[in-house]
């Protein structure tokens, strides 16, 4: 592995859900991480919040080899066309999660690539695993990188808890057993780097689990 691979922590801010009737005509005011990962050469960007020229800026002139979104929610691909193409890259994301896309991006223009459960991504000496992680959407995705014991959760795994299941498509028993079969079973030290505020271990956030079924969010 080598010495020089390291994360960078991009807070891009947008509104979420403008013109649509399950938010305010204005939208909601929000923040995002967007992770730029990698080494002095080479780089891959998870999530496309916002503001492609500020996280275009963070890959600086390594060379961008893909764009990885967690899932298909406005406020991760909205600035994903236009990241994609001012870095000249690839845009990954699960298939199921397409639905969500055309939401936002219509039908003209689609990710390059289906980002599949168990794809690997090599960057800096580090491997990526992608980890299917159904729930807050059905093709939302962590990807975990064992060489740092660190998981880019998405919004499947917060401090405090599991991401949101309001929609109709989401479903709480399910983002449940994701974080319970697949999250949880990682190693106590793991960092979790989540789409929206903090970092956490899941060593801090799996005593909470039966919390969290109790509670029902």
């Amino acid at each position: 592995m080598s010495g020089d691979f390291h994360i960078q922590r991009v807070v891009t801010s947008g509104v979420l859900g403008a013109g649509r009737p399950e938010y305010p005509p204005e939208g909601v005011p929000i923040e995002n991480n967007v992770f730029v990962v990698g080494d002095a050469s080479s780089a891959l960007i998870i999530d496309a919040a916002h503001d492609a020229e500020t996280v275009a800026r963070a890959v600086g002139e390594r060379d961008p080899l893909g764009i990885l979104l967690t899932h298909g929610h406005e406020d991760h691909v909205n600035a994903a066309i236009a990241l994609a193409d001012r870095l000249d890259t690839h845009l990954y994301l699960h298939p199921a999660d397409l639905f969500l896309w055309e939401e936002t991006h219509g039908t003209e223009r689609l990710p390059d690539f289906e980002l599949a459960d168990g794809a690997v991504f090599s960057v800096g000496g580090m491997e990526l695993v992608t980890i299917h992680t159904p729930g807050h959407t059905p093709g939302s995705v962590s990807v975990y990188a064992g060489g740092i014991a660190t998981l880019f959760s998405g919004d499947t795994l917060f401090e405090g808890g599991p991401g949101a299941t309001r929609w109709d498509y989401s479903d709480f028993p399910q983002i449940i057993e994701s974080i319970n079969s697949r999250l949880l079973t990682l190693p106590a030290v793991t960092t979790v780097l989540p789409g929206h505020g903090s970092a956490t271990t899941i060593g801090a956030e799996a005593p909470q689990y039966k919390a969290w079924i109790e509670r029902g969010w």
